[in-house]
């Protein structure tokens, strides 16, 4: 049986990513989300589809081609002038990684690592089942109560970077970065691949 490959932006046959693809994640503006979030791109036409590809359809090779796109925002947003010593990412729920059978916020922060020739720790864990925000509305995005809630591992140290694929409010990757601070961390520079509509600002450099 002859196995095909199919872009998970188009579902073309083909590479993971089709030419067209690879230019339409690229070729985004560099924005910045909410509560300090880097962003590589806007979470609309194209990058969508390939994000969601990857998420639900196990394109899990995606994961190297935003990495690299997201290393190019960071650098240019100032982000990595002083260095992070590692990288992490904010955990999905348990019951989400059982089935999809991937964490993809950890496959992006693996890769983007990889790019960075830094360590890739698990540095977080959600508590329980807090604050799942897939198919909740903006206002309860952003319900403290609502919020996930981490723990933070004790080898939590230095300049650490916290990566998550799309974000909305910035809910998730805030409570993060709140719990790694806590915890012991120098400074937190906290990044998405993606940020939805309504949600984007005008792209600053990192303090």
């Amino acid at each position: 049986m002859i196995l095909s490959t199919r872009c998970a932006g188009c579902s073309r046959r083909g590479p993971v990513l089709c030419r067209t693809c690879r230019f339409a994640l690229v070729a985004r503006p560099m924005i910045d989300a909410p509560a300090g979030v880097v962003v590589a791109s806007a979470f609309t036409g194209r990058v969508r589809d390939v994000l969601l590809g990857f998420k639900y359809q196990n394109r899990r090779a995606v994961a190297a081609h935003v990495a690299g796109i997201l290393v190019q925002r960071l650098s240019a947003a100032g982000a990595l002038d002083e260095g992070p010593d590692v990288v992490t990412w904010a955990p999905t729920s348990a019951s989400r990684r059982r089935q999809r059978g991937f964490d993809q916020a950890e496959l992006i922060a693996r890769a983007v690592a990889a790019r960075l020739d830094l360590p890739c720790r698990r540095l977080l864990e959600r508590e329980g089942a807090s604050g799942v925000q897939t198919g909740r509305g903006r206002r309860a995005r952003v319900d403290p109560s609502t919020r996930p809630r981490f723990r933070a591992h004790p080898r939590t140290r230095g300049r650490i970077l916290v990566i998550d694929d799309v974000v909305t409010t910035g809910a998730t990757l805030e409570s993060a970065g709140r719990t790694l601070l806590g915890a012991g961390a120098i400074s937190v520079v906290k990044a998405a691949v993606a940020a939805t509509p309504g949600s984007l600002q005008p792209a600053r450099r990192v303090a």
